[in-house]
């Protein structure tokens, strides 16, 4: 594989349509046509080898390409090139060649998630049954605030940032939750991931298909193994190219493609101290654990965008009480119409339930918690009383917040 060139942009995928996307007009068909496309267009360079598309580097054979300043713009290049047209996906073999650092966290993390079970805590979880798998919400401030030491050791990893430079530049933002599969766990549907991923059909339906192009941009998804994963403990289960179908934040619920993703899903065994990146566009799914002894755990990072903010910071909730009693008043006396309401409602609150407070404010029910927009709207069509959304409002407010050392002990 090493020495081929680079692919043409000719084939990346089509652009996006200007009329936006459906999820009844998704077509199985011209998904497959993207999948069969990707296979023809990955070119890789620097791989070790490739398994079942996807490209596996030895972390070891990469030191030299990341001290030198050309060979490092390729390597970067190749990576963006696999995650954006290619296979979706790349593994970084011995990401961690000294295993230390895995272990005093894994320590760590173990002690804090019998804690968070022993004080009743029972978070929610993304795409599987809330319960089924030991979820630690926000274990990047946990680990820091517990050791700072621990910590350091293990977020100095070269390797790990260099996947997350290449993909979305610098001052990005890490963050990072726990995910521990027992013995008998089942797995996850197949799904994509945020930003997107994490919305309704209809929210989906509602941005233009420039931005469902742009989602995956944002983000950068990753799993560092903790223990070694066989493939019978259900290693994450890849799609390959399958990011590249861009209508595929609507179509991923449809059980056309669901039937197909696991009809053609590929999975890789990891060892301890290896991470997997992939696009968060790619569909994926935690498989079964069918073993009787290894409770699987991978850190999952879900590293941001620099660029994913604001200029301003804004009192929003400060906002939201001043206007309440004049948008219920609005409503009340019929002087403002619904449009018009809920234009005054998207210039005053946070419609965006993101960054939150998983242990307090976790995705029952859904794939997010409501946001203060949804808090807005479900106080004005209840006509509460200013008091009663005040609470409510701060309340929401506190939900969000980590709640800083206690959560660390």
């Amino acid at each position: 594989m090493r020495g081929q060139e680079l692919p043409t942009p000719a084939l990346r995928p089509p652009a996006p349509r200007l009329d936006g996307y459906r999820e009844d007009a998704c077509s199985l068909a011209d998904f497959a046509a993207q999948i069969a496309m990707g296979r023809e267009a990955q070119r890789v360079q620097f791989a070790h080898s490739v398994v079942h598309g996807i490209a596996l580097y030895e972390c070891g054979t990469l030191r030299d390409a990341l001290e030198d300043a050309a060979a490092r713009a390729r390597l970067f290049a190749e990576w963006v090139h696999v995650l954006r047209d290619g296979a979706g996906a790349i593994v970084l073999r011995h990401a961690y060649d000294d295993t230390a650092p895995i272990d005093a966290a894994t320590a760590l993390f173990e002690a804090i998630i019998g804690a968070e079970r022993a004080q009743g805590g029972a978070g929610g979880d993304h795409f599987a049954k809330a319960g089924a798998n030991d979820r630690l919400w926000n274990a990047l401030e946990k680990l820091c605030l517990r050791s700072p030491d621990v910590f350091a050791a293990y977020y100095a990893n070269e390797f790990v940032a260099s996947a997350a430079e290449a993909w979305l530049g610098p001052q990005y933002q890490m963050t990072s939750q726990i995910n521990v599969v027992r013995p008998g766990g089942a797995a996850q549907q197949a799904h994509r991931d945020y930003h997107l991923g994490f919305q309704t059909v209809d929210e989906a339906q509602r941005f233009p298909a420039h931005v469902h192009t742009m989602s995956p941009f944002l983000t950068l998804q990753g799993a560092i193994a903790h223990v070694d994963m066989p493939i019978e403990s259900g290693p994450t289960k890849l799609l390959p190219y399958s990011q590249r179908y861009a209508p595929g934040y609507l179509a991923w619920r449809r059980a056309d493609f669901r039937e197909y993703f696991e009809a053609h899903c590929v999975q890789l065994p990891l060892e301890k101290g290896d991470a997997l990146f992939f696009n968060p566009a790619l569909f994926h799914a935690a498989g079964d654990n069918r073993t009787a002894d290894v409770a699987r755990m991978a850190n999952l990072l879900q590293i941001s965008s620099a660029y994913g903010r604001a200029m301003e910071s804004v009192d929003r909730v400060a906002m939201c009480e001043a206007i309440y009693p004049v948008l219920r008043d609005g409503v009340a006396l019929a002087r403002f119409s619904a449009p018009q309401i809920d234009a005054v409602i998207a210039s005053c609150a946070e419609g965006y339930p993101f960054p939150t407070n998983l242990d307090r404010d976790p995705p029952h029910g859904g794939l997010a918690p409501p946001s203060q927009q949804a808090l807005v709207r479900e106080a004005l069509a209840a006509a509460w009383s200013a008091e009663k959304f005040y609470a409510a409002l701060h309340h929401h407010a506190w939900r969000r917040e980590t709640g800083g050392s206690a959560q660390a002990g």
